[in-house]
């Protein structure tokens, strides 16, 4: 009887760990037009392809089709390592606020790809996805400023993010 009781328990708690988080919060409008351009990645939880990246810059353009044409570049291993470039597609999902994305390096996964932050002059952004297993810190320019860092942090983290893992990209322009 008590077995049967440590499994049931066992299993409930399993069950309620393995339940999906709240989704992120996500902008509530995002300009697509002021959005695009280059963007340089302050910081990020990095994906396989972005580790040990140095002067990382992700570029968005609006095509025909109304799909968003990004360039993500960096270079490899130090400011002097091998130039790095993947294309993949964004394709807007949320119409109403454009702030919900997927992104798709290769056909035919997309992976999600959420705005949760903009700042007004368009100047500062977060991506973040709902797994919070990875998210960009990006700027128009390649610094932002340490107090604006922390705040941004502060919200990730009251988002559910491990910010211990967020890593500083060194940008040298």
């Amino acid at each position: 009887m008590l077995k049967s009781f440590t499994l049931f328990i066992t299993a409930a708690i399993s069950a309620c760990s393995a339940m999906p988080r709240q989704p992120i919060n996500t902008v509530d409008y995002l300009d697509l037009d002021r959005f695009m351009g280059d963007w340089y990645v302050i910081a990020n939880i990095p994906t396989f392809i972005e580790r040990n990246a140095y002067n990382a810059v992700e570029s968005y353009a609006i095509n025909n089709k109304g799909h968003i044409e990004t360039t993500f570049s960096f270079n490899k291993g130090s400011f002097g390592g091998k130039r790095k470039v993947y294309t993949p597609t964004g394709f807007v999902k949320d119409k109403n606020s454009n702030s919900v994305w997927s992104m798709q390096f290769i056909w035919p996964f997309k992976a999600d790809y959420r705005v949760v932050y903009v700042n007004n002059d368009y100047s500062v952004t977060v991506i973040g996805r709902n797994k919070r297993d990875y998210l960009w810190i990006m700027a128009r320019q390649p610094q932002i400023t340490d107090q604006l860092y922390q705040e941004l942090l502060t919200m990730l983290n009251s988002e559910g993010y491990d910010i211990s893992l967020i890593q500083k990209v060194p940008q040298q322009w």
